[in-house]
């Protein structure tokens, strides 16, 4: 999931340079302090908080920013058709995500404010997510290639919240992450 490029603050910093550098943070497994962002923008809060709206705003942008890349790549790069392919990307994709040393920090840093960040009706993460996992559903639905067993978007939401099963299970039950069973069991749901 991580791609870690330094990012380089310009001399007159804004919106795009507080996102980038937090994004960096990020990626190199560091918590995103606003006081320090700030620091380093060599801007005051008042004004990075205009700028990017308050911490979980910001960590929500940024995790979203990844979590796009990753899950458009493997929407690119899985190929076959219908509820296999859906699987086969819905498991890669949590494949990379449990994989993924930076966001695992993050998890273990702060599980809370992760599973509210990412998992509830509150997150843009989730929403944005169903929002990925209902187009790649209507593709496929207007390719002939998949009769959907429930409407689109209940469909997609089921979808992501299994994916989140099997993303958080450490934090959620103590038992460890398994792209496997999220493959499995989206492949069920579409059968």
């Amino acid at each position: 999931m991580s791609c870690y490029v330094p990012y380089v603050v310009s001399t007159k910093p804004d919106v795009t340079d507080a996102f980038q550098l937090a994004r960096q943070w990020f990626l190199a497994g560091r918590r995103i302090d606003m006081q320090e962002l700030a620091a380093e923008l060599k801007v005051g809060r008042a004004t990075l908080f205009r700028w990017v709206g308050n911490r979980e705003q910001l960590l929500g942008e940024v995790i979203w920013s990844i979590t796009e890349r990753t899950f458009d790549r493997h929407n690119r790069a899985v190929g076959g058709s219908g509820g296999a392919r859906i699987a086969e990307v819905v498991g890669t994709y949590v494949r990379t995500v449990n994989n993924d040393g930076p966001f695992r920090a993050f998890l273990r840093r702060e599980p809370e404010r992760a599973l509210r960040l990412l998992t509830t009706k509150a997150s843009l993460v989730q929403r944005r997510t169903i929002a990925a996992v209902e187009s790649m559903l209507t593709e496929e639905i207007d390719r002939g290639a998949l009769e959907p067993p429930l409407p689109v978007h209940d469909l997609a939401y089921l979808i992501v919240r299994i994916a989140e099963s099997f993303i958080y299970t450490d934090i959620i039950s103590g038992e460890e992450p398994d792209a496997d069973k999220a493959r499995e069991a989206v492949a069920a749901l579409l059968r």
